[in-house]
């Protein structure tokens, strides 16, 4: 039985920066698992048409790898490139271990290690588990009555099938959110009828892109460029929390002014306006950013159905809505979100005392700085509770997590422990803290109901704070919040 001193689920960005990390420390007895066929993660899984991030491509990437971006707003594909560029150079496909679904991990506490079990029956045992999983990789589609019936096509933005012809089609997109607001416009054109359903609208902004020439590409490939035009765009993106959590009046006065007359603009019928205008304050859901989006609405043979025409049931031919209507399609499209929040993990997870994870969060996901939880030893997450970032990069979120981990790994092996775990008290305060400055945010009092939510009412998904507080408190390792076991 091999036991290895680090084992990561998940080959994502997050995977990836463990895998560097501990490269870069000398701690290269690891392995990652990941579930699929193939390596990268998010942006070699999400394949829809439209597919892009929407970070500035420059902040968007390991600090420490950079890239000649070919525009500001790279598209799914670039990411492609640039994940599997990553991969290679760490030569990190020979260290990972694909179709590798992870069933269940239990902590062994007689041998002080993770037992891994998978679905095709493989066990792999590790002293530290890192869980990159990511929160936005499982998938969710809502129980509609009669779904199942349908004998069209229909999948999950997720798992888009890029075998099926959709050109011509009778198509309906479930769902408004931000891959919606990617695949509508990119689909619009070439289907015979769209049908948008949508639950809650979203705020749209411009989307401000930019294609860089080939000699502005091989500027910003060049390390120290990188680093200015990297720092430069993260401050300028780090002000915008100050009316996220400090100021409702600079929301109003700047961000909702402005995407309120972006709606003027661009859709003349005042039907179709009051549909996608929201009720709530800007920021309290995801801002969608889109220069196409409200234009595709405004085509002849796109439809949307708001709340006042919502979905009843799904038959064999289409949907039938709230208001009497059956629409014959040929394909649905499940835009819905993911298992963010009260299943972030996807896998059972079984600490000391046989205790699950799952059930130590039945109010709400906690961890210390989204990271660790009390009574499960040498277990990391990535991107854990109350780790998202609405105004920044994810990525400088996960390096932040990075120090932490790596300094409690090296702790553990400097005093020749076998296990860190955090004490219960510094969890609990941490967590106190996280939600009494979430009450100041335009997540908690913006008038909304978002997936950030957990169904306690805790604000789980985000950090309640500036970026670089959490990067100086990740980096500040204290012992004093930590048990080690001999």
């Amino acid at each position: 039985m091999k036991i290895n001193q680090t084992i990561i689920i998940g080959s994502g960005f997050g995977g990836q920066c463990a895998a560097i990390n501990l490269l870069k420390k000398g701690l290269s007895d690891f392995i990652i698992l990941e579930r699929r066929n193939f390596v990268g993660g998010t942006w070699c899984q999400n394949s829809y048409p439209g597919a892009a991030v929407d970070v500035q491509s420059p902040l968007y990437s390991i600090s420490h790898e950079p890239y000649a971006w070919s525009q500001m707003f790279a598209d799914q594909k670039e990411l492609e490139i640039y994940t599997n560029h990553v991969i290679d150079k760490y030569k990190l496909r020979d260290k990972t271990h694909t179709n590798c679904n992870v069933t269940k991990v239990e902590w062994d506490a007689e041998q002080h290690h993770w037992v891994v079990d998978t679905e095709n029956g493989e066990t792999f045992y590790g002293q530290f588990l890192i869980n990159a999983s990511g929160p936005l990789s499982t998938p969710v589609i809502p129980d509609f009555k009669g779904k199942d019936r349908f004998k069209g096509k229909s999948f999950h933005t997720n798992d888009w099938d890029h075998s099926y012809d959709y050109k011509g089609k009778k198509v309906a997109v479930i769902g408004s959110g931000a891959s919606a607001a990617q695949v509508i416009p990119t689909i619009a054109d070439d289907v015979a009828e769209l049908h948008i359903f949508q639950r809650t609208p979203h705020w749209v902004l411009p989307r401000p892109d930019y294609k860089f020439s080939p000699i502005q590409q091989k500027m910003i490939g060049n390390k120290y460029i990188h680093k200015a035009l990297r720092t430069a765009i993260y401050w300028q993106l780090e002000t915008r929390l100050i009316g996220f959590k400090y100021s409702k009046l600079a929301l109003n006065l700047i961000a909702q002014r402005e995407a309120k007359k972006f709606i003027k603009q661009q859709i003349k019928d005042p039907k179709l306006r009051a549909a996608v205008t929201p009720d709530y304050t800007i920021g309290c859901k995801r801002i969608i950013i889109s220069n196409t989006l409200y234009p595709a609405m405004c085509q002849d043979h796109v439809t949307l159905h708001s709340q006042d025409s919502s979905i009843a049931s799904i038959d064999a031919k289409g949907i039938n809505t709230t208001q009497a209507q059956h629409i014959d399609l040929d394909l649905i499209i499940y835009s819905t979100g993911y298992d963010a929040t009260d299943g972030p993990i996807s896998y059972p997870i079984i600490g000391k005392n046989k205790q699950a994870l799952a059930e130590k969060w039945s109010d709400f996901p906690r961890a210390y700085l989204g990271t660790t939880v009390p009574d499960f030893p040498n277990f990391f997450m990535i991107i854990g509770p109350n780790t998202g970032i609405g105004h920044t990069s994810a990525i400088f979120i996960i390096e932040s997590q990075m120090n932490y981990i790596m300094k409690a790994i090296e702790a553990t092996l400097k005093q020749g422990s076998k296990a860190i775990e955090v004490t219960e008290k510094a969890e609990d305060k941490y967590t106190t803290m996280i939600h009494k400055e979430m009450k100041k945010t335009v997540w908690q009092t913006g008038g909304c109901n978002s997936w950030y939510k957990n169904k306690s009412g805790h604000i789980v998904a985000m950090y309640p704070g500036f970026s670089f507080v959490y990067y100086l408190k990740a980096n500040h390792f204290k012992a004093r919040d930590h048990q080690f076991y001999a």
